[in-house]
């Protein structure tokens, strides 16, 4: 078995880092890309490597020699590389082909060794390497048959969107018999490029060959394993944290991206916190079926989007503003905000960020559970200078929830001492307490210092939209945040979003309805793992202590870096005074039942990856 790999592209779409150096010469967490790879294959002990190169090649073959590869190494020079696709690559080493069995790889990838283990300890002779297709992907895909016949290969501009669940990816790693490059791929590849010219892709040959009764390829699927095709900065910066090999490292670059996980094949988000129940797919559908018409037209400005949010909560449009999250209009309001701020600690942070630390008094629940009462927060800031006082409730991270009646007479202890209270009510939709939210105008309008906060993001599941709502009947405080927003600051398809949400109002409810049942299945679950306490919850998460001896910070490295799940870790977060704690998003079932079954192999010992 020998290997072949075309490394003679340009690699333009990573300009400055290919400006000097071919592509496959850069550097994923200080290994270049060509160095891994073939540093991989030579552990497979091959007859020898072949490497065609092109553009920068004599500084890419004097590279190749310092690395110390023990495997023969064989140089093919495509001198037209500018003007040339890979089928000409592929030609120029067409010989090689026929001489033995082959590994065919192109050299801006990255994978972990079990890729090329799953390939070439297949006792097939002939396999393209497949992984089914995710959004991130790009290039060739293909359809298979159950018995990994490939029935399709789908090139880009005849993709179809809608046959996204059918399709699966070309890994661009392949197994070529000797056999098979004699009688099929040859042939094929020569009358091809003879008949289309060398300005095409290899991929094409093996589309007509697909084609005949007996082409011998199969599809070889991959399962989990990561792999990474290197085009541009961000695949870059996208490989970086997968493939570090620095397993804290690579938490900590995953955790600072702070979103965009649909980049990560497997990952199972259990940081980051939404209804996984809504929206239903025809809402969905419905900003599908318009989307066209939204991407290429203006949203309207600040006052209509806040008559549809006010259509929609049942306010008056006065006493209602839409943000771009509710992270926009948190920002706003604390800017907003003068004298001394009351706050519960632990706390959602992007409160205390927002405001001058010296001018915020903490108050800290003295038990495990961090769980306090109204009476609590009256006694302790009683004979408190305070301006301002917030709750998040249900509180995040702690789920701790304070009843609406209890809430209701905060807001008259603090009407009466004249401090302005805020509430952020982003998860209250999820407690068992029905018609727990402050977003009435009779409530508004009786306590003029009250403000409402709510992610829309968070509640009604979709956070890639980015929406949420503050309402106050301050006419002065809303001016001002008025006056501190953009015109335009949330786009057309949030705008649409507000449009249509009262329609699916019943689904919404439903979905509420099955995430406090997941809630409670979960909880349920929890408090059978070893080594692991929760705390009850009325939101649409759970803390719990890691009791077992382990840290957070470790149960999070082994789920994300081992069983690809992402949890909260709350051990940074102030408050916790060396506890270990970490927050546990609520899913669907079968993901609930997946991370639960991971925490028990991992607090009970059985897990061989720690």
């Amino acid at each position: 078995m020998q290997a072949i790999i075309l490394a003679a592209g340009m690699g333009k779409r990573l300009k400055e880092l290919t400006r000097e150096n071919t592509k496959c010469m850069v550097k994923v967490n200080n290994v270049t890309l060509i160095d891994r790879m073939l540093h991989q294959l030579d552990e497979r002990h091959l007859s020898r490597i072949v490497i065609v190169t092109g553009y920068q090649g004599r500084k890419l073959i004097e590279y190749i020699k310092t690395l110390g590869i023990a495997t023969p190494l064989s140089f093919v020079d495509n001198p037209v590389y500018d003007r040339t696709n890979n089928i000409y690559s592929l030609m120029l080493a067409k010989d090689y082909l026929l001489q033995e069995d082959t590994v065919l790889l192109e050299s801006d990838l990255i994978f972990e060794d079990s890729v090329l283990e799953t390939l070439l300890d297949d006792p097939r002779e002939t396999l393209a390497l497949v992984d089914r297709y995710e959004s991130w992907m790009d290039g060739t895909c293909i359809k298979l048959g159950e018995d990994d016949t490939i029935e399709a290969f789908v090139p880009g501009k005849k993709f179809v969107f809608e046959d996204i669940a059918e399709y699966y990816k070309t890994v661009n790693i392949y197994k070529f018999s000797r056999h098979f490059s004699r009688t099929h791929y040859v042939p094929f590849l020569e009358a091809y490029s003879m008949a289309l010219g060398n300005n095409e892709y290899y991929e094409q040959v093996l589309r007509v060959i697909t084609m005949l009764d007996e082409p011998e390829i199969k599809a070889k699927r991959l399962e989990g394993q990561l792999w990474y095709e290197i085009d541009d900065v961000q695949d870059l910066d996208i490989a970086s944290s997968m493939f570090s090999p620095d397993e804290e490292e690579k938490v900590a670059l995953i955790r600072g991206r702070y979103g965009g996980y649909w980049r990560y094949p497997k990952l199972t988000d259990f940081c980051y916190l939404v209804n996984p129940y809504f929206p239903p797919q025809k809402l969905a559908d419905e900003i599908k079926a318009n989307f066209e018409t939204l991407m290429t037209q203006y949203p309207s400005g600040m006052r209509v989007n806040a008559l549809l949010a006010a259509k929609n909560f049942g306010l008056r449009q006065e006493y209602i503003l839409v943000g771009n999250g509710a992270a926009e209009l948190i920002r706003c309001l604390m800017e907003n905000v003068e004298g001394r701020t009351g706050m519960v600690r632990p706390v959602f942070e992007e409160y205390p960020a927002r405001y001058d630390k010296g001018e915020t008094v903490f108050f800290m629940p003295e038990n495990p559970d961090f769980s306090y009462t109204a009476d609590d927060l009256i006694q302790y800031f009683g004979d408190k200078d305070i301006q301002t006082l917030v709750l998040v409730n249900p509180d995040n991270p702690s789920g701790n929830y304070i009843k609406k009646a209890d809430v209701l007479r905060l807001v008259s202890w603090c009407r009466e001492r004249g401090t302005r209270f805020v509430v952020d009510e982003s998860f209250v939709d999820f407690s068992d307490e029905e018609n727990a939210t402050l977003l009435e105008n009779r409530i508004l309008e009786q306590f003029p210092g009250l403000v409402v906060v709510k992610s829309i993001s968070k509640s009604y599941g979709v956070p890639g939209i980015r929406l949420g709502v503050l309402a106050s009947s301050d006419s002065g405080l809303m001016g001002r945040i008025r006056a501190s927003l953009p015109i335009w600051n949330i786009n057309s398809f949030c705008e649409f979003y507000l449009q249509i949400e009262e329609k699916y109002h019943g689904a919404y409810e439903e979905s509420l309805v099955k995430i406090r049942k997941s809630r409670r299945e979960l909880m349920e679950s929890l408090s059978e793992v070893r080594g692991l306490r929760t705390v009850p919850s009325q939101a649409n998460y759970i803390m719990a202590e890691v009791t077992g001896g382990m840290t957070a910070g470790e149960l999070t490295r082994i789920l994300l870096v081992h069983h690809n799940l992402f949890i909260k870790d709350l051990s940074e977060k102030t408050g916790f005074a060396g506890r270990q704690y970490i927050r546990l998003a609520v899913r669907n079932q079968e993901d609930n039942q997946k991370l639960v079954a991971a925490l028990k192999e991992i607090l009970s010992g059985t897990d061989k990856t720690q």
